[in-house]
């Protein structure tokens, strides 16, 4: 027979138990709003479990920071991107804005001897007016971002090389502040890193949390709607196309930093990782949802393939093959997942 010492600990563990149920039920609602999240996680874990087994060095903190570091300006692009995409539009021009806004930082410090701050806010002003310029054509003139932004690729990607002649700017010696956003360390965390993770947090809150993020996210769901409530959509879809150059300037920052010189290749394919890498966690190519988390974990989860194949001794020329792949199976899954709930069950539509 139980005595009262053994009621009371059965009675205390209700509570955890409880508590237990109720974090799962939560967890389940949060997968079954956002599929995509569920499914790029499961992705993810799948990566890490495989590589792990395969390399042993792949899980490890050192190689975890350096994913980080290597692909910061793609969790950034990436971060801007789904705001872009949210809206119903889309950016290809990253790449090329992020070489351009590199090649601008080194020519300003280099021909010009102009003061590294200086070159860094000419580099980021240089990218803010390459996205604002896209934003004008979208929003003014009409044009489709698909056909603009693709113009405009070429256009940055030749300015790129006529500036630097087809060769390498080499950072100026003694400027090591150019250098440190792509190459720093602030104790054992790498800059890249503290960048990436403070953009991922400010892109987040601005889509999730504020005016600003339900404007972008009812423009691609219903833009008509949000224009006759009395919102100025054009100026929202250009901020949002500015912002995309902003990010991309910084990206090119932190890859023109890493590599010490500036480079007309830089972010070559760079605009179709960061698209799929947003794709893959889960917003809407069509507008109208999005999520910046689901975005920077599907950065990680190609990063951390990338990473992988390459210790595992896989050829890196099955990378493209594999982003290609995934990234279809993502949108098979993520549509197939809608309508359906946590467990897979469809739902009815009568709510029985």
């Amino acid at each position: 027979m139980p005595g009262p010492h053994t009621e009371h600990l059965t009675m205390s563990h209700k509570p955890t138990h409880r508590r237990e149920i109720r974090l799962f039920h939560r967890l389940a609602l949060q997968f079954e709003k956002q599929p995509g999240l569920a499914s790029v996680l499961c992705l993810l874990l799948v990566c890490v479990l495989t590589f792990s087994f395969c390399a042993p060095s792949f899980f490890s903190l050192t190689n975890f920071l350096t994913i980080l570091r290597q692909n910061a300006a793609a969790f950034i692009s990436a971060t801007s991107m789904t705001l872009v995409i949210t809206t119903g539009g889309i950016d290809l021009s990253v790449g090329a804005v992020a070489a351009f806004s590199g090649i601008t930082m080194a020519g300003l410090a280099t021909f010009w001897h102009v003061p590294p701050v200086f070159a860094l806010g000419g580099a980021l002003l240089a990218g803010t007016a390459a996205g604002t310029a896209n934003g004008l054509l979208v929003t003014r003139v009409g044009m489709a971002p698909f056909i603009v932004t693709l113009a405009s690729m070429s256009v940055f990607r030749g300015l790129s090389l006529l500036t630097a002649q087809g060769y390498s700017l080499p950072l100026p010696e003694g400027a090591s502040l150019l250098e440190w956003p792509g190459r720093g360390w602030l104790g054992p965390v790498p800059v890249p890193a503290i960048i990436l993770l403070l953009c991922v947090v400010a892109g987040s809150v601005t889509l999730h949390r504020t005016r600003f993020g339900r404007y972008v996210t009812g423009i691609g769901s219903n833009e008509e709607g949000v224009r006759r409530t009395g919102v100025n959509v054009r100026r929202v879809c250009l901020v949002v196309y500015a912002l995309s150059g902003l990010a991309a300037a910084l990206s090119g920052i932190l890859m023109t930093g890493r590599l010490g010189s500036a480079s007309s290749n830089i972010g070559v394919g760079f605009e179709l990782d960061v698209i799929a890498a947003v794709v893959l966690g889960g917003t809407s190519l069509t507008g109208g949802y999005g999520s910046v988390i689901g975005s920077a974990l599907g950065i990680l989860t190609l990063a951390c393939l990338k990473n992988g194949l390459i210790l595992a001794h896989v050829s890196p020329f099955l990378t493209q093959i594999f982003t290609g792949l995934i990234t279809i199976g993502a949108i098979w899954i993520n549509m197939s997942l809608k309508g359906r709930d946590f467990f897979g069950i469809r739902k009815s539509s009568h709510g029985i």
